[in-house]
C-alpha cells in the first residue's frame, strides 16, 4: 500500500477515503486515463474505503466510445430487436396450438417471472459498464464464457436468421406482376398433380353414408349439371374435398418446387439456387450500412424499420377483419381451452417463446445499453419495451388468424387445418390468402415488406451485439477498423449462409434453427447468465449498483425472480425438453444421425465455452483454493462515469467497500 493506495490481487485500486486531493491528481497522469474519486456512501466516512470508476478516454488514438443521441433511438432500437419475425409467424400459431386464449396464462407468467427481468437485468449490465457482452463481466470473470458463448450463438443465429430475409426479398420481387406466380398451374415448374384449393370447380366429391365411402369426379361435360348427377345419390352426403395427399396447391410448388427447387434430404445439397444467392447479398449489404457507422447511424434507420410495421399491421388488419370468415379465425385464435395448460408442452412453448423473442442471451440487449449514458432510466424502458414486445404478438395474432379464417371460409374447411406457423405461414399460408383478394399483388407486396422490416431490424441489432462485444474486447485492433472488420465477418457469414440456399438448403435451415440459437442451448446461456449476476456477483450489491444509477433501489421483486423464479424456470424447461426431446424433422423427413452430430457440435461451440472457460480462468489463476474463488467471483471492474452530466442529488456512489468486507469481496 502505497500514497493511501492498495492493490487488489485482481488488479482493481481501493482508495482510501482519507487520501489527499493531491494524490488523487498524480493518479490522474499515469496513462492517459481519467479518474473520478466516487463520493462517499454512508455515515461512516473515514471507516471506509472505494473503487475508483475509471472512464478511458482517447488513448494511443482509440476513437472513443459512441452514446446514443437522444432517448427516442435507444427504445426505438429495443422495440425493432426484440418485435422480429416470431411474434407474426409463431406466436398466434403458439396460441391457437396451445389453447388459444388460455396460452395467455403460462404465456403472461413467464413474461412476468422470467421474461421481463432477464430483459431488465441484460440492458442493466450493459449501461453499467459501459461495454459489450464479452466485457460486461469483468464483474465476475470465471463467468466470462457466458459472454463468448453469447458471441458464438450470435454469429450463428446472424448466419442463418438472414436467409429468411432472403426469401422474403425474392417473393417481393415476384410480387411486381400483374398475375401473381404462385396462383396458378400453367408454369414450367408446377406438376400434373397441381390443383388450387380454391378451384372448387375441379375437385371431386365425397360420398358416404355412414357405412360406404366413394369418390364421384365429373368430366367436363358432366360438371354443367353437378345437381342432376348427384341426385342418383339420395342415400349419400355428398361434399367436394381437397385431398392434399391426391393434389398438391400451387403455392406449395411454387415454394418447393421453384424457389428451393428442394431436393431429397440433406445429403443431396445441389446447386447453388442464384436467384437466392443474389436475395441473401443484397440484405447482407443493407445490413452492413445499416451498421458500419455505429449507433448513431444504427439509431437513424430503426426510425423506419422499427416504425414501419406497425403502419403495415394496422393496413393488413384492417383489410383482414373486412373478409368473410375473418371472424371465425379470430374466434378460434382467442377462444380458451383451459384444459390444454395442464400439459407441459404448453409451459415449455411460452418459455421458449418468450427468450427467443425477447432476444435474450445474445449480447444484443447489452450492447443497446451499454450506449445510454450512466443515469438513464433504464428501469422503465426495459419494462415497457416488454409489454410492447408481447402486445405486439397478441396484435399480429389478429391480424393473422383474420386472413387463416377468410382461407377457411373459401376452402369450406375448419380453420384447424389452415393454421401454420414459420416458413409455413411466410411462405404457404398467407401467400395462399393473397391471391384471393383484390389487387393480390399490392397486398402480397405489403405483407412481405412488413416481413422485411420485422426481421432486417432484429437482424442487424443482433449484428450490432455481436460486434459491440468484439470491438469492446479489443478496441485497439478493431474500433479504428470498424468498418473493414465489419465487412469481412459479413462477407464471411454470407459465404456460410450460401449453404442453406442451395437446393438442399432448406435441411440445413431446419438443422441450424433448432441446434444453433434456440431450445436447450439458449436456456443453458440464460441460466448462467442469471445466477453469474445473483448468486456469483451478488444480488445485493447488484442493488447498490443499480440504486447509484437510477438514485434508488427498484423493487424487491426482481431480487426474487433473479435469484429464484427465472433459474428455476430455465432449469424446468431444460428438464423437460431432455425428456421429451424428439429430433428435428422437416415435415416427414427425418435426418441421418450424422446431421444431427453436426447440429450437436453448433451448439456445443457456443455453450461448450462456458464450462471451458471456467476450467481455463480456475487453472490460470495462481493461489490457493479459496483465494482462487474470491478472484474470480468478486468484482474486477472499472465503472464507467460521466464527465459531462453530474449525478443526481441522490446518487452519492456507484461501489463502496466497508474495511470489514472488502475481504468478502
Amino acid at each position: 500500500m502505497e500514497d493511501g493506495v492498495e492493490t487488489r490481487g485482481d488488479g482493481v485500486e481501493m482508495r482510501d477515503v482519507g487520501t489527499s486531493s493531491a494524490s488523487h491528481k498524480d493518479s490522474n497522469k499515469d496513462d492517459h486515463n481519467q479518474s473520478i474519486p466516487l463520493l462517499q456512501y454512508g455515515a461512516n466516512a473515514r471507516g471506509a474505503r472505494m473503487i475508483e470508476a475509471k472512464l478511458t478516454s482517447d488513448i494511443d488514438g482509440v476513437p472513443k466510445r459512441d452514446i446514443w443521441s437522444g432517448k427516442i433511438e435507444f427504445v426505438l432500437s429495443c422495440v425493432g430487436q426484440c418485435v422480429g419475425l416470431g411474434n407474426v409467424w409463431r406466436f398466434p400459431y403458439l396460441c391457437y396450438k396451445n389453447g388459444g386464449g388460455a396460452f395467455l396464462i403460462p404465456y403472461l407468467a413467464t413474461v412476468v417471472f422470467a421474461g421481463i427481468p432477464m430483459y431488465f437485468l441484460e440492458l442493466v449490465l450493459g449501461q453499467w459498464l459501459s461495454t459489450g457482452g464479452i466485457g460486461v463481466w469483468k464483474f465476475a470473470p470465471i463467468f466470462k464464457g457466458v459472454g463468448y458463448a453469447a458471441a458464438v450463438m450470435a454469429f450463428w443465429l446472424n448466419c442463418f436468421y438472414i436467409v429468411i430475409l432472403g426469401w422474403v426479398i425474392f417473393y417481393m420481387a415476384a410480387s411486381f406482376t400483374s398475375t401473381l406466380p404462385w396462383s396458378t398451374c400453367d408454369n414450367w415448374w408446377n406438376t400434373g398433380k397441381c390443383l388450387s384449393e380454391y378451384n372448387r370447380d375441379k375437385l371431386p366429391y365425397k360420398c358416404e353414408n355412414g357405412t360406404y365411402s366413394f369418390e364421384v369426379d365429373f368430366n367436363d361435360t358432366e360438371r354443367y349439371n353437378v345437381s342432376t348427377h348427384l341426385s342418383v345419390y339420395t342415400n349419400f352426403s355428398c361434399k367436394q374435398v381437397y385431398d392434399a395427399l391426391k393434389y398438391s396447391s400451387p403455392v406449395r410448388e411454387y415454394w418447393e418446387r421453384y424457389v428451393l427447387q428442394i431436393t431429397n434430404g440433406i445429403d443431396e445439397p445441389g446447386n447453388v439456387r442464384w436467384q437466392l444467392a443474389l436475395c441473401l447479398l443484397l440484405v447482407w449489404i443493407m445490413c452492413y450500412f445499416c451498421i458500419w457507422k455505429g449507433i448513431k447511424w444504427t439509431g437513424k434507420v430503426v426510425y423506419v424499420t422499427a416504425l414501419f410495421p406497425y403502419i403495415l399491421l394496422i393496413i393488413l388488419l384492417i383489410r383482414g377483419v373486412t373478409l368473410p370468415g375473418a371472424i371465425d379465425g379470430i374466434r378460434f385464435y382467442v377462444l380458451p381451452d383451459i384444459e390444454k395448460i395442464q400439459n407441459s408442452s404448453v409451459w415449455i412453448d411460452a418459455v421458449t417463446q418468450i427468450f427467443w423473442s425477447y432476444g435474450l442471451g445474445l449480447g444484443s440487449l447489452v450492447a443497446l445499453g451499454s450506449y445510454n449514458k450512466f443515469h438513464n432510466n433504464v428501469y422503465k424502458d426495459a419494462v415497457l419495451v416488454s409489454i410492447l414486445n408481447s402486445s405486439t404478438s397478441m396484435f399480429a395474432g389478429f391480424v393473422i388468424f383474420s386472413v387463416i379464417g377468410f382461407m377457411a371460409n373459401q376452402q369450406q374447411i375448419p380453420v384447424s387445418q389452415v393454421a401454420a406457423s414459420g416458413p409455413g405461414l411466410s411462405f404457404l399460408a398467407y401467400p395462399s390468402a393473397v391471391i384471393q383478394l383484390p389487387i393480390s399483388p399490392l397486398w402480397s407486396f405489403l405483407f412481405f415488406l412488413m416481413m422485411l422490416m420485422l426481421g432486417l431490424d432484429s437482424q442487424f441489432v443482433t449484428m450490432e451485439g455481436f460486434f459491440t462485444a468484439l470491438i469492446d474486447e479489443f478496441p485497439a485492433l478493431l474500433r479504428k477498423r470498424r468498418e473493414i472488420f465489419i465487412g469481412i465477418v459479413c462477407f464471411i457469414s454470407y459465404l456460410i449462409g450460401l449453404s442453406c440456399v442451395t437446393e438442399g438448403g432448406m435441411y440445413v435451415f431446419q438443422i441450424c434453427d433448432f441446434y444453433s440459437a434456440s431450445g436447450p442451448g439458449l436456456l443453458i446461456l440464460i441460466f448462467f447468465e442469471c445466477i453469474a449476476v445473483s448468486w456469483g456477483y451478488g444480488v445485493n450489491r447488484f442493488y447498490e449498483n443499480m440504486r447509484s444509477m437510477f438514485g434508488f433501489y427498484p423493487s424487491f421483486f426482481w431480487k426474487i425472480t433473479w435469484c429464484v423464479t427465472t433459474p428455476g424456470i430455465c432449469v424446468g424447461v431444460l428438464v423437460f425438453s431432455f425428456v421429451k426431446f424428439e429430433p428435428v424433422k422437416y415435415i416427414n423427413y427425418e435426418f441421418p444421425t450424422w446431421a444431427h452430430v453436426i447440429g450437436l457440435c453448433i451448439a456445443l461451440s457456443s455453450v461448450g465455452l462456458i464450462p471451458m472457460y471456467m476450467m481455463f480462468k480456475f487453472i490460470i489463476t495462481p493461489g490457493a483454493f479459496t483465494h482462487r474463488c474470491k478472484v474470480l467471483f468478486r468484482p474486477n471492474i472499472q465503472l464507467p462515469g460521466n464527465l459531462v452530466d453530474p449525478p443526481p442529488p441522490y446518487s452519492e456512489v456507484s461501489v463502496h467497500l466497508n474495511a470489514d468486507s472488502a475481504g468478502r469481496l
